[in-house]
C-alpha cells in the first residue's frame, strides 16, 4: 500500500502545482487543496488491490505471453542503437512503467481468400486479447482506452473508426467498428484493461474473472516464470499443434507445383511436430551490452528427447577452418558440430518415421535425400559417411536458393558418389581461385576441392566461398565467426534479418529515410534428456519482432 500512497501524493502534489497556477487567490487554492486532499484519501481507502494478469487468462490458451514491466521492455528496445539509428526520436514510455500485461492467443478462426479464379487462400486470424493492469485510477484507465487505445485502433484500421460504448460485464464495454467490418473490443473493469480482436476471446477471461473457468496462473509452467525476465511465454501442447498446422501450410505452398507434394508436407509435417513436442517455454532479457538474449526450452516426449539427447551431441572437433570458405557477406551460416554426423541424421528419421503411419515414414525416408538437393547432394547418407562430422553451410539469399556447404574430406571416392549426377566429376575440372573446380553442364551446381575439404552447392555461391578462401576475406575476420566458435553446441547459426519496413521504428517511432532494419543474431542450439535447448542472441530480439509484425500492419 506505500507505493500506492506516495503515487497519490505525487499526483497530489501535481494538482496542488496546476491549481497555484490560476491565481484565483489564496481561497480558492486552500479550497481546492482541501477537496482534493478529502478526494484522494477517500480513493486510497477504497481502491481495489491491483489484479494479476495470469489470474484473468484461461487455462486453455494456446498462446501466452507476458511482462512485469512494460515500461522496461519499451525502454529495452527504443534505447538499443539500431532502434535509435533509424528512429527521428526516442519516444517517452515512462508511463508505461509498471504496467503489467499478459496476452494470449485463445483460438484461430480460419477463413479462405479468392486470390484468383482458380486459386483460393486460406486465412488464419488468432483471436487474441491483451490484459494490463494499468495501477491507475478507473478514470484515468477509462480515458487511455477510449483516447490512446482508440487512437491506435483508428490507425491500424485505417481511419474512420465507429466507436460505441455500454455497461457490460461489470465494466465499461467498447466495440471499435472500420469501414470494412473489422472490430476490435475492450472491457475496463476497475484499474484493469482487456483489449483484443475478438469477442468471445474477452468473454473467456471475464468467465475465468467471475470464477467460471480456471486460469493459466496454476499453470506449473507459467508460475515458473520469471518475474525478472523483460519477458516470457507459453505455449501449450494445443498451441504447438495449431502452430504446426500453419507451419504445414506455410512449406507446402512453397514447395512447388505438385499438389501431392503440397497435400503431403500439409499432413504429415503438423503430424510430426504434434507427436513430438509437448510445450515451450520462452524468456526475453537484456545483456550487459543492450542485446536482447531470447531463450527457449521445448520439451518433447520422452521418446524423441531419449534419442535426439543420446545421438545429437556435439563433437569435439570443431574444424575451425571451414570458416575460411565462408565470405564475410552472407544472409546466415549455420555449424553442424556432431560426434557422428551420420548418426544424428539417422535419428531425426527415424523420429519423423515413427511420428506417423508407416506408409508416411516410408515415404520420408525415401525423399530424405531431397533436404539436400540444393546443395547438389543425391545421398545424403552417402556423403555424411565420407565427410567429417562438422559442416557448415552458407545462405546467400532469403529464399534459400544461393546455398553451400563445406566439409572435410574423408572419403572421397565415396563422397564422389553421393554428390548429384550433373556435376559429372569424371571430368577434368577447371582451375579456380587454388582451387579444382567442377561446373554442372546446366552452371546451377558446382563442386570445389582444395586442402582436404570439398565445397558444394550453388555454382555463384561455391566460387563465393573459394573466393573468400584464396583472398583471406572470409567469416575468420568478423565478429560473428568468434560467437560461432566460443560455443559448444551441436548447431550454430549467425545471420542477419533484414525488415525493409522497419516495422518496430515505425510502430514506436516515425522511421527515418534509410528505414531498413538490420540486425545480426546468433543462435546455439543444444539436445538433452528432456529435449533442446535454443539461446538466441540479437539486436532487438523476439520482442521487437513482435513489435515489427505489429507495425507492418
Amino acid at each position: 500500500m506505500k507505493p500506492q500512497m506516495d503515487t497519490d501524493k505525487h499526483r497530489f502534489e501535481e494538482v496542488c502545482r496546476d491549481a497555484s497556477h490560476v491565481g484565483a487567490g489564496r481561497v480558492f487554492f486552500l479550497s481546492v487543496f482541501i477537496c482534493v486532499h478529502l478526494w484522494l484519501l477517500l480513493q486510497v481507502s477504497c481502491s481495489s488491490k491491483p489484479t494479476d494478469p495470469r489470474t484473468v487468462i484461461p487455462a486453455d490458451s494456446l498462446v501466452y505471453l507476458e511482462t512485469s514491466d512494460l515500461g522496461k521492455v519499451m525502454d529495452a528496445i527504443t534505447s538499443n542503437p539500431k532502434f535509435q539509428q533509424l528512429a527521428k526520436t526516442k519516444p517517452d514510455t515512462s508511463a508505461l512503467n509498471g504496467i503489467r500485461l499478459s496476452v494470449a492467443v485463445t483460438g484461430l478462426q480460419a477463413s479462405e481468400e479468392q486470390v484468383s479464379e482458380e486459386q483460393v487462400v486460406g486465412q488464419f486470424k488468432p483471436r487474441f486479447v491483451a490484459v494490463a493492469e494499468t495501477n491507475a485510477w478507473n478514470y484515468q484507465a477509462l480515458r487511455f482506452t477510449e483516447n490512446k487505445l482508440g487512437e491506435f485502433v483508428n490507425d491500424v484500421y485505417d481511419g474512420e473508426v465507429e466507436l460505441n460504448t455500454s455497461d457490460k460485464n461489470g465494466g465499461k464495454y467498447f466495440v471499435w467498428t472500420a469501414q470494412d467490418g473489422r472490430k476490435a473490443y475492450a472491457l475496463v473493469r476497475g484499474s484493469l484493461i482487456l483489449f483484443g480482436n475478438d469477442e468471445s476471446a474477452i468473454d473467456k477471461c471475464v468467465y475465468v474473472i467471475d470464477g467460471g473457468a480456471e486460469s493459466i496462473a496454476k499453470n506449473a509452467k507459467v508460475s515458473a516464470l520469471s518475474p525478472d525476465s523483460l519477458a516470457s511465454g507459453y505455449i501449450s501442447k494445443d498451441g504447438v499443434a495449431q502452430a504446426a498446422n500453419l507451419a504445414g501450410v506455410s512449406l507446402a505452398v512453397g514447395a512447388g507445383e505438385e499438389n501431392e507434394v503440397k497435400s503431403f508436407i500439409a499432413r504429415v509435417l503438423p503430424e510430426v511436430v504434434r507427436n513430438s513436442v509437448t510445450e515451450v517455454v520462452w524468456s526475453a532479457k537484456r545483456t550487459d551490452i543492450g542485446r536482447m538474449e531470447d531463450s527457449y526450452t521445448i520439451s518433447l516426449e520422452p521418446d524423441v528427447a531419449k534419442v535426439f539427447g543420446e545421438t545429437v551431441i556435439p563433437g569435439a572437433d570443431p574444424d575451425p577452418d571451414l570458416s575460411r570458405f565462408i565470405p564475410k557477406e552472407f544472409i546466415s551460416t549455420t555449424r553442424y558440430n556432431m560426434k557422428d554426423a551420420q548418426i544424428a541424421w539417422r535419428s531425426v528419421l527415424l523420429v519423423a518415421r515413427t511420428k506417423t503411419d508407416q506408409v508416411s515414414g516410408s515415404l520420408l525416408t525415401a525423399f530424405s535425400s531431397s533436404l539436400f538437393e540444393p546443395f547438389g547432394i543425391e545421398d545424403a547418407e552417402m556423403f555424411l559417411s565420407s565427410a567429417g562430422n562438422t559442416l557448415q553451410t552458407v545462405k546467400f539469399d532469403a529464399e534459400g536458393e544461393d546455398v553451400a556447404v563445406v566439409a572435410r574430406i574423408r572419403d572421397l571416392e565415396k563422397l564422389k558418389r553421393s554428390i548429384a549426377k550433373e556435376i559429372n566429376l569424371l571430368r577434368a575440372p577447371v582451375q579456380f581461385e587454388g582451387a579444382q573446380l567442377w561446373r554442372s553442364e546446366d552452371g546451377e551446381f558446382a563442386a570445389g576441392i582444395v586442402e582436404d575439404r570439398i565445397v558444394i552447392g550453388e555454382t555463384g555461391s561455391v566460387e563465393k566461398c573459394l573466393s573468400a578462401r584464396e583472398r583471406g576475406e572470409s567469416l575468420t575476420t568478423v565478429a560473428a565467426n568468434g560467437r560461432i566458435f566460443s560455443s559448444n553446441a551441436a548447431v550454430v547459426t549467425a545471420g542477419e534479418d533484414i525488415d525493409n519496413e522497419a516495422g518496430v521504428i515505425k510502430l514506436l517511432s516515425e522511421a527515418k529515410d534509410n528505414s531498413t532494419l538490420r540486425q545480426s543474431y546468433a543462435t546455439e542450439t543444444r539436445f538433452n534428456q528432456n529435449g533442446l535447448e535454443r539461446r538466441t542472441v540479437s539486436d532487438l530480439g523476439m520482442i521487437g519482432i513482435i513489435f515489427g509484425k505489429i507495425g507492418e500492419r
